[in-house]
């Protein structure tokens, strides 16, 4: 084993990563950060202190073994780094992108507490990246059951919930309302956060292991959720379709031509493809001057999508400082660098008509903050008197997301007083057989936290149809037998039981 190093002998600098410069990329759809090569990655792995204590995976919602998998990496074992990822993080190359490492893995990085921490997302981007290159999913075979489970949602939740039913010999079907899988990932994260390959891959590693995906199927409407345990033969359902109900202010005006939510801006750009306009007839009505309302990443997404769809310019609309946006600093790091104009301490009030139905401008107030809410967050209170015009010809709301009443409205299903499901600690429904995770048990939260919940779900969904240990032999002849584990820091974990003769 090496020995433990000191932060004076590790490379003292963050590796940067390459990315495309400003000005070109906020006209394009390819992804603005390109990723480390093999060097960058071997020079940013030597950070890693290796730390006893391991804070790291801790801070991790599904406690991936991150000093194990960059320790791989200073060995050159990428393949083995990606299979220590892979025990409990289905989508490194999808997690690698877009979790908020700077608020759980990296924001307790014991090297960021002198330097900048370790690049723990941009390193697993790198394995995720080279594993889909070269096809490193692991292909077992699985000793089958006669279980069949439904999974209502392919997105993250969905996703994670699926692959660990499948290892555990589950025949798995996941029923998607959209044409395409991939829930949230798909639709609400534009290409050059996200590339749609990269999810198309990680759909790919599912089918490998059986997983049947069922798409443009709406439950609630084709059947409902009991319909699924009483008529489709399903022992089990997972119920994973996030929240993706736009939350519009209520002012007046809202309901005026021009006006829409960021879901349905980035669902077109995203997944019906209106960039493509009009190769693809799906056209969004787009202004010259738009306005965004609201500072989380959506928002950050949605006005870097109006750039590039052409828009002469992009405003955010805010009604906090900047120290209270909650988008990642990065993602507002690069919308400043592509020219957007943000407007802190902001607040619309209405939105004005300009005679024809249409926006011609939002009336604002400007705030200053005041005590802390239940947030945290200091809360921000009108300055009486400074009412003033904000001329724009677009509003986009992306103030968050309410959880889709469709599923609620027609089943048993109990649900909490703001339209979540509510569930007990493994995830199990007021309905026998019925599980749920991720945004529609929780409100919105991280791709990582939603996979996190998909997976306690899988370990309580084994449990309850008293599935016990999976026999899995490997392409390489290699065979172990598996169990699921009891919960850990509340996510479940697939973890080996025992090696076979």
């Amino acid at each position: 084993m090496a020995a433990k190093r000191t932060i004076r002998s590790i490379p003292q600098e963050r590796t940067p990563v390459r990315e495309q410069p400003p000005l070109e990329r906020a006209r394009n759809f390819v992804e603005v950060n390109l990723g480390y090569d093999a060097s960058e990655a071997a020079r940013e792995a030597q950070r890693c202190l290796f730390c006893a204590d391991q804070p790291c995976v801790r801070g991790c919602p599904v406690s991936i073994d991150i000093p194990g998998f960059i320790r791989q990496i200073c060995d050159e074992d990428h393949q083995g780094a990606y299979d220590t990822i892979a025990r409990t993080n289905l989508l490194p190359a999808v997690c690698g992108r877009v979790c908020p490492q700077e608020n759980q893995c990296e924001g307790v990085c014991t090297v960021g507490e002198s330097l900048e921490p370790v690049a723990i997302g941009r390193l697993e981007r790198y394995v995720g990246d080279l594993a889909i290159a070269n096809d490193w999913a692991r292909r077992p075979y699985i000793s089958p059951t006669a279980y069949r489970v439904g999974i209502v949602g392919s997105g993250p939740a969905g996703m994670a919930c699926a692959a660990d039913l499948a290892k555990a010999g589950c025949q798995v079907t996941v029923f998607e309302a959209l044409h395409l899988p991939g829930g949230v990932l798909r639709y609400g994260i534009p290409d050059f956060r996200l590339p749609g390959e990269v999810i198309d891959a990680e759909v790919a590693n599912l089918e490998k292991l059986g997983v049947r995906f069922e798409c443009n199927t709406v439950v609630g409407r084709l059947f409902t959720i009991e319909q699924m345990l009483e008529d489709l033969g399903f022992d089990a359902v997972f119920i994973g379709t996030g929240a993706g109900y736009p939350t519009m202010l209520g002012i007046p005006g809202d309901s005026l031509g021009g006006v829409l939510s960021a879901n349905e801006l980035l669902t077109r750009a995203n997944l019906m493809q209106a960039r493509d306009f009009p190769v693809h007839d799906t056209p969004i009505p787009l202004g010259k001057q738009v306005a965004v309302v609201g500072a989380g990443n959506t928002a950050m997404d949605a006005m870097r999508v109006c750039l590039r769809l052409g828009a002469e310019q992009v405003h955010c609309i805010y009604r906090r400082s900047r120290t209270e946006a909650p988008a990642r600093a990065e993602e507002v790091h690069h919308a400043e660098q592509e020219g957007i104009e943000f407007h802190w301490l902001t607040n619309p009030v209405a939105v004005l008509d300009d005679g024809a139905g249409n926006v011609r401008a939002m009336r604002c107030v400007h705030m200053e903050l005041g005590e802390p809410d239940d947030s945290g967050r200091r809360r921000p209170v009108p300055i009486p008197g400074s009412e003033f015009e904000f001329p724009c010809d677009q509003v986009v709301f992306a103030i968050g997301t309410n959880a889709n009443p469709i599923i609620g409205q027609t089943s048993k299903l109990t649900l909490n007083r703001w339209g979540y499901l509510q569930t007990d600690d493994d995830l199990a429904t007021s309905i026998d057989g019925v599980f749920a995770g991720g945004d529609i048990v929780t409100g919105a939260a991280t791709v990582i936290e939603a996979m996190g919940a998909g997976r306690t779900a899988a370990a309580g969904i084994v449990r309850h149809l008293g599935i016990r240990d999976v026999r899995r032999r490997y392409d390489d002849g290699e065979e172990r037998i598996f169990g699921i584990a009891a919960h850990e820091r509340g996510h479940a974990r697939v973890r080996e039981v025992a090696a076979l003769p």
